[in-house]
This record gives C-alpha cells, structure tokens and sequence, in this order.
C-alpha cells in the first residue's frame, strides 16, 4: 500500500497568485512530470502527468519504470507514445486481464488518446485537473 505517483497535493502549499513553488524533488521516477524531475519545479500540471501514467498502467498492466523489460520499453510513457502509434500493436499490449470486446475496446482507446495527452512533454500542452473531471464525468455512466 505504498503510493506510486508525484508529490500530489503539494500545489495547496502554493502561495495565492503563483504558479509553482520550487522544492526538494519528492515521488516515485516514472510517475514524475519531466519539468519537476529536471527542475524540482511544481505546477498545476504535475499531477496531471502522474494521473496520465496511472491512466496507461491501468490499460497495459505494467510499471510506470520496470527494469526487466528491454532497454526501450523500460519507461513506461516512452513506450507507450511508441506503441499507441500502431494500432494492431498496441491491441495486443494491452493487459491480458481485460476481456476485449468492442465496446470495451472503444473504451480503451478513448483513454489510450486521454493518457497520451496527459503526458506530454511540456505542460502548456496538457490540461489541468478540472478538465480531467469534465472529460471523465462525461464518459461515466449513471
């Protein structure tokens, strides 16, 4: 029961008006936006990448950093935007313990597409938090 992901909730220490904060580097590497593992820089959208790379183990059923696997399949989210790529590929990397039917398979992509987003390199691009919960509450059924 250890938490895997970025240093989250650090942003309610942020002072009203600013951005980021800049501290002492804290999370588990493969979970942490590259701008905060270069800088040690925090920004609303940190979290946001850690929630990307939960988003792809769910999908693949591996580590966000697994050192068993090859050289280039070692980091998750590198491996991930190289595989997403093919389709065909990609079908068959999806973790084995999800019973795919079509249904289930549109699914899938729709958040093969969300999780790509979420990690991308630079922050400006990837959307924050309350985005996130529009998106997801929308594919929620009641």
């Amino acid at each position: 029961m250890r938490a895997m992901v970025a240093d989250f909730r650090l942003l309610h220490l942020v002072p009203e008006g600013k951005v980021s904060i800049e501290r002492r580097i804290a999370g588990t590497f493969g979970y942490l936006a590259p701008e905060y593992a270069v800088t040690g820089r925090v920004t609303t959208k940190v979290d946001v990448f850690s929630f990307g790379v939960i988003l792809m183990e769910l999908i693949i059923g591996r580590k966000a950093l697994d050192e068993t696997q090859p050289k280039d399949s070692t980091h998750l989210v590198t491996w991930f935007r190289i595989m997403s790529i093919n389709k065909d590929s990609f079908r068959k990397a999806i973790d084995s313990a999800i019973d795919l039917n079509e249904e289930t398979l549109a699914s899938i992509h729709t958040l093969v597409e969300l999780a790509g987003h979420y990690c991308v390199r630079e922050s400006y691009q990837r959307p924050d938090m309350g985005h996130i919960v529009n998106v997801f509450s929308s594919l929620v059924e009641f």
